[in-house]
């Protein structure tokens, strides 16, 4: 399946399609536009304004797309969750949630975008989000934080 999004990848979007290829559809693909008329006719558009998977109003408020995926899809994982408070932090930047990795992985992001293209930055962050994925789950087996 293909999936769309707006060219100029970031934090919101990067993880976004992280989360699509590891946990929605394996078999993903990733095209980036400059506009919501151009996402292809086969595509679902993400992170974009008036697309069901955006920013969109949760239960305590604003919600990025990362958390909006999570529950159109019905991801109930709490290491998913606690990712979801990093990303909406980085994103939104409302306190919502103590996220003290959210500014780090903001400025990897936005220095990425400012260097590489926007297949690169996702085949870049992969890993990264597959990292935070992994110390987040261990932190909830132990109940503290991994060492």
């Amino acid at each position: 399946m293909r999936w769309a999004t707006r060219r100029g990848v970031h934090i919101d979007r990067a993880a976004s399609a992280w989360l699509v290829r590891r946990f929605v559809d394996p078999d993903a693909e990733f095209v980036f536009v400059a506009d919501r008329s151009e996402v292809p006719a086969d595509a679902t558009p993400f992170d974009m304004r008036g697309v069901e998977l955006g920013h969109q109003p949760g239960p305590a408020g604003q919600e990025c797309t990362f958390e909006t995926i999570l529950r159109r899809y019905d991801l109930t994982d709490p290491v998913l969750w606690k990712l979801a408070e990093v990303v909406h932090e980085a994103d939104l930047e409302d306190d919502r949630y103590d996220a003290p990795e959210a500014a780090g992985l903001d400025a990897v992001l936005r220095g990425l975008s400012m260097t590489s293209d926007d297949d690169v930055v996702l085949a870049v962050t992969g890993p990264v989000f597959d990292g935070l994925y992994e110390y987040f789950r261990r932190a909830v087996l132990l109940g503290r934080p991994p060492t």
